[in-house]
Order: C-alpha cells, then structure tokens, then sequence
C-alpha cells in the first residue's frame, strides 16, 4: 500500500532538490525532505534513489493502442501495442486512437483496449473519431461521445491537408469543432480536435481561417505532426504566436521525400530561437501507427511502424545536448500535455494529491525505473508488469 521514494533530485517538474515522496493508494500524500515510516503505516516498500533523478510519469496523447494502419492494404494493419512497450519509454498515461483506418478498425475496440491496459495498471483515454468526416463515434455524435463515455476526451486523428484526408471544407471543421466543444463543456472535458495534419500545402490555412471567422477559440484544435515539413513548421511558428499548441511527433527526421522535416531536437531549437513559449509544445509517439512512405506521385513505397520508446529517446538529445534544461524539457511530454488534456495537477507533475506517475533517470538520463499509479511497471531496468498475452 505505501511506497516511499528515498532521496532522489526531484523535478516536479520544476527543481525540487533532495526529496523523499511517499505514495499510498496510486496518490503522492507527502513530499518532503526525509519520511520516516510510522507503525501505522504498516509494511512500506522502501526504495534508495540517490544519485537518481525523479520526474513525472511521460503522458502520450497520440498512440494507435488497437493498431493502426493499412494503407497498403491488410497485411500493412498494424498490431497491438503492448503494455511493456509504453512502459519501457516511460509513458504512465496514452490517449488511443484510430487513424487512416476506421473500417476494420472500430471505436468499440479502441475503447476495449483503453480499458484493457488501464486494469494492466497505466491511465488511458481516447479520441472519438478517425481520419474521415462524418467521422466515426460510440454513440452516433462526437457530442455525445463526449458526454457520455467516460474514456473520450475529445475527436481524432482527424486529418486535414493530406490526399488520405476525407478533403474536409472549412465548413465540415467548424461544425466538428463546435460539436466537440459543447460536449466537452457539458461532459466536463478538453474537448479538443486532435488533427492529423499531412505534407499538402494548405497546412494550418483551415484553422486559422476557423479561428479568424468564428467564435471557436485556437484552444480546441491541437495540430499534430508539425514537425514533417518545412512549411508546415513555418505555420506551426505562426500558430503558437496566435496562442495555440503545437504536437511535435518524435522520431521524425528529413529523408528523400520529405528534405524539409525537422527532428523534434531541431524544432525545439527553432521554437527557442523565435522566443515562443516552450509551454505552448508539446510531443508524442504516433506509436503503433504506420509510417507510411510515399513517392511525388503518391505512390506507396513503404511502410514501417512507429515506436512509443521515441517519445524520450528524442526528448533527451534535447536535454544532453544542453538545448533545453531538464526543468524545462521534461513539461513537452508532461505538464504541457496535460495541461492541454485538462489532467493537471493530477498528472503530469509531482505534487501532493498527484497520482503516482513516476519515471527515475538514471546519471546518464537513461530511463531506470518506472511506476504507474504507485506501482512498478519497470524497476532497475527490468521489466516488472507485462500485457496478459505478451511473451
């Protein structure tokens, strides 16, 4: 029932100092210098963590958790993901999803999975919705899904600007956006549209025409895969500056196709270069998702598979190569995220009556321990916790 953290450096994510944490039923009750257990706290797990830095558990808000997919046809679907392959990055809470798929992919199974590898021991939620418009739903509405369902935060991967699209108007956006704004109002949550946003031209023109003609604020709309284009970069620039949030998508590099793409290291680097708010990005894995490679006619010539385990990897370049301080770095994938999803003070930081989301570091920032919850899902680099059917 009580585990109690013993002297790591902890950032909250701001820098704490030397600090002990005790955690009892999945909640941070206490942070303080030193802890001394108390009889009445019956048996407590006891961890030494000097030497060790403390940070909030990894939040994901863009993973295909059932598998995602297909655009060269069935053998191209992607798997499950596993509970052990969110862990291992250091990711404590994921936001499910559907992508290009919404046919053989359902919303029922995406809701399914959440549920399955919450009671593995992580915090889910998941996005009503998949790359078409009418897009697909629960319930029969976005609105309602919102309202109803308890897992669904908000609409998504809905895509924009990409020839895999549904080609969506101005119009077809802003009856979407309106939809997931009152159902988030009334079902008390984001309510975001969580948009795909593809190579094509247009880019970010749609939301900002939205936001320049109604009443929709830039807040409801969290543009995703930024960074895999030059221009589409230039318009996420603009987008923050109009007081939006930008999704960096890791793992993202320049190739043959796409010359322009930036890693998230460099867009961080450009994001810092035009004194934009550090607070206004965030990043995520599009784990489990297929990464599909096209040629200029649009071709299909290969596919490969996103990783949840890219998520940190790209985030610590950013901090050992001294681009961002760790205090600052750490809020792309925690406190910024939830902020954005409406989950903070309970994730995404360290503070008491937060849940037990935890990731310790080791020397050299390499991920050593993580707990979900109160509980070990990685310790001393070993895996502790694994899906029912994972080998």
């Amino acid at each position: 029932m009580f585990l109690l953290l013993k002297g790591g450096e902890v950032y909250s994510p701001q820098p704490l100092g030397r600090k002990d944490i005790l955690i009892c039923n999945g909640k941070i009750v206490r942070i303080a210098d030193e802890i001394k257990p108390m009889k009445e706290f019956g048996n407590v797990e006891i961890v030494d963590l000097q030497g060790f830095i403390i940070v909030p558990g990894f939040i994901d808000q863009h993973v295909h958790i059932a598998g995602g997919g297909g655009e060269g046809g069935p053998v191209t679907r992607t798997p499950e993901i596993t509970l052990s392959d969110i862990t291992k990055g250091g990711i404590t809470t994921v936001v499910g999803l559907l992508g290009a798929d919404g046919i053989t992919r359902s919303m029922a199974s995406l809701l399914a999975k959440a549920r399955a590898l919450e009671q593995e021991g992580i915090t889910t939620y998941i996005y009503t919705g998949a790359y078409e418009l009418p897009t697909r739903t629960l319930t029969g509405s976005v609105r309602s899904d919102l309202v109803l369902i308890d897992k669904v935060i908000g609409t998504g991967e809905i895509a924009i600007s990409d020839h895999r699209s549904a080609q969506p108007t101005t119009e077809d956006l802003t009856k979407l956006a309106a939809e997931a704004r009152v159902g988030g109002l009334l079902g008390g949550k984001p309510g975001i549209v969580h948009l795909h946003v593809g190579d094509g031209i247009r880019g970010l023109s749609p939301l900002f025409e939205i936001v320049e003609n109604t009443e929709i604020p830039i807040t409801q709309f969290v543009p995703t895969h930024i960074n895999r284009i030059g221009h589409l970069f230039e318009q996420g620039l603009k987008f923050i500056e109009m007081g939006g949030v930008i999704d960096l998508t890791s793992d993202i590099k320049p190739d043959a196709h796409t010359k322009t793409a930036l890693t998230p290291k460099e867009a961080i680097k450009k994001i810092i270069e035009n004194k934009l708010p550090i607070e206004k990005v965030t990043m995520s894995s599009d784990s489990n998702g297929s990464i599909p490679v096209f040629d200029e006619n649009k071709r299909l010539v290969k596919v490969m598979v996103g990783s949840a385990q890219t998520l940190y990897r790209d985030l610590r370049e950013v901090i050992v190569e001294g681009i961002l301080p760790i205090e600052q770095a750490i809020k792309i994938i925690t406190e910024n995220v939830a902020k954005v999803l409406n989950l903070y003070p309970n994730k995404g930081c360290i503070k008491e009556k937060s849940d037990g989301d935890i990731v310790v570091l080791d020397s050299n920032l390499n991920i050593h321990s993580v707990i979900a919850k109160g509980v070990f899902m990685i310790k001393d680099k070993k895996i502790v916790k694994k899906s029912m059917f994972e080998e």
